[in-house]
C-alpha cells in the first residue's frame, strides 16, 4: 500500500518544522511526504531542504523551481505528481495527532478501492501556542459533518488537513478553474460519485494565527462581518454564486439522474420565479447546516435581497 502525504508551503517558516515533526511521529510510518513550495520568500525552502537530508521519506518536488501557483493549483500538482493508493493533504502550520494516518487508513479498508472515497476527521482548534480554543470544530462551526451531496453543494465541512482520498477519487479531479477550495471540490466529487465518510474524532490541532489563509470561523471574525452588513451580504452572495460555479463542473460527468436533477436545480435557482425558488428550496432540501444560516441562505434566495447578477 502506497501512501502519499501532500504538503504545499508558502512563507511557513514559523510553524513548518513542528508540522513535519508531527508527521514523522505518526504511528503509521510507511509514507512518502511530497512537499511543493509555492514561492516562499522566507526560510521555508531551507527548512524543507534540512528535513529532506534527514529523512528519505521526504521529497521536495520543486527544489529547483520557485513558482507561485496558488494553493489549489499547488495541491493539484502534488496530487498528480505521483500515483499512490491513498493521499493525505497537509497544511504547513498545524499539528497532526499521532494516530491520524492509521485511523483513516483503517477506516478505508471497509470500502472498495475501485470506488471514489474521501475520509475526513474532526479538528481541535488551538491558538498559536497550541492552547485549545475549541474541542470540536465540526460541532461548533457546522453543527454536524456532511456526508451527502445535497449538504456539500451549499456548505463544506471537510478541512483539507484532516482528509484522505483514494486514487479512484484523485482521478476525477481534472481541472482547477472556478473551484472554491480543493477540499470542498473533492468532497463534492466523493458525494456524487462515491462515498464521503466522517470519523468523529479529532485528527489534528488546527492552529489559528495571524497568517492563516483561511481558518476557523471565530467570534471575532463573525463580529467584523456583522458590523459591516453590506460586506456581509456581498460575502454571502459570492459564496452562493461560487458554489454554483463549482457544482456546475459535475454536470459534465456521468451523474446519476437524481443527482443531476439536484445539481441543476441548485445552479439555476436564481433564474426561477419567486414561487419556483420557494418550491425548489423545499423540494430538494437545499439548506445550510445550522438553522440560522439556513434562514439567511433561504431568505436571500427567496427575496433576492442585495442580489447582483
Amino acid at each position: 500500500m502506497k501512501v502519499n502525504i501532500l504538503l504545499s508551503t508558502y512563507n511557513g517558516e514559523r510553524f513548518l518544522a513542528e508540522q513535519i515533526k508531527s508527521i514523522q511521529e505518526q504511528t503509521y510510518s510507511d509514507w512518502t511526504l511530497l512537499i511543493r513550495d509555492d514561492g516562499s520568500k522566507d526560510q521555508t525552502r531551507e527548512i524543507i531542504q534540512n528535513f529532506v537530508t534527514q529523512d528519505e521519506r521526504i521529497r521536495f518536488i520543486n527544489a529547483d523551481e520557485v513558482v507561485n501557483l496558488g494553493v489549489i493549483k499547488s495541491f493539484y500538482t502534488l496530487l498528480h505528481y505521483e500515483e499512490a493508493d491513498y493521499y493525505f493533504f497537509s497544511d504547513q502550520d498545524d499539528i497532526w495527532l499521532p494516530d491520524k494516518l492509521q485511523t483513516s487508513l483503517d477506516q478505508a479498508q471497509h470500502y472498495s478501492n475501485q470506488e471514489p472515497l474521501m475520509i475526513y476527521m474532526d479538528l481541535k482548534v488551538v491558538n498559536q501556542d497550541l492552547e485549545v480554543m475549541t474541542e470540536s470544530m465540526i460541532r461548533t462551526q457546522s453543527h454536524h459533518a456532511n456526508t451527502e451531496l445535497v449538504q456539500e453543494l451549499t456548505e463544506n465541512t471537510v478541512t483539507g488537513g484532516v482528509s484522505m482520498i483514494n486514487h479512484a477519487l484523485a482521478e476525477l479531479w481534472t481541472q482547477t478553474e472556478d473551484i472554491i477550495m480543493h477540499d470542498w471540490y473533492l468532497a463534492l466529487l466523493a458525494t456524487a460519485f462515491g462515498k464521503l465518510v466522517y470519523i468523529d474524532q479529532a485528527g489534528e490541532l488546527y492552529r489559528q494565527h495571524t497568517d492563516n489563509v483561511l481558518g476557523a470561523r471565530t467570534l471575532s471574525k463573525r463580529v467584523q462581518k456583522w458590523i459591516r452588513p453590506h460586506i456581509l451580504f456581498s460575502i454571502y452572495w459570492d459564496l452562493i454564486k461560487n458554489s454554483q460555479k463549482q457544482a456546475k463542473y459535475l454536470l459534465e460527468m456521468p451523474l446519476k439522474a437524481e443527482d443531476r436533477e439536484l445539481i441543476e436545480a441548485f445552479i439555476t435557482i436564481m433564474d426561477k420565479s419567486f414561487l419556483d425558488r420557494i418550491r425548489t428550496l423545499k423540494k430538494y432540501g437545499l439548506r445550510k447546516n445550522k438553522a440560522f444560516h439556513t434562514f439567511v441562505f433561504s431568505s436571500l434566495i427567496i427575496t433576492k435581497f442585495a442580489y447582483k447578477e
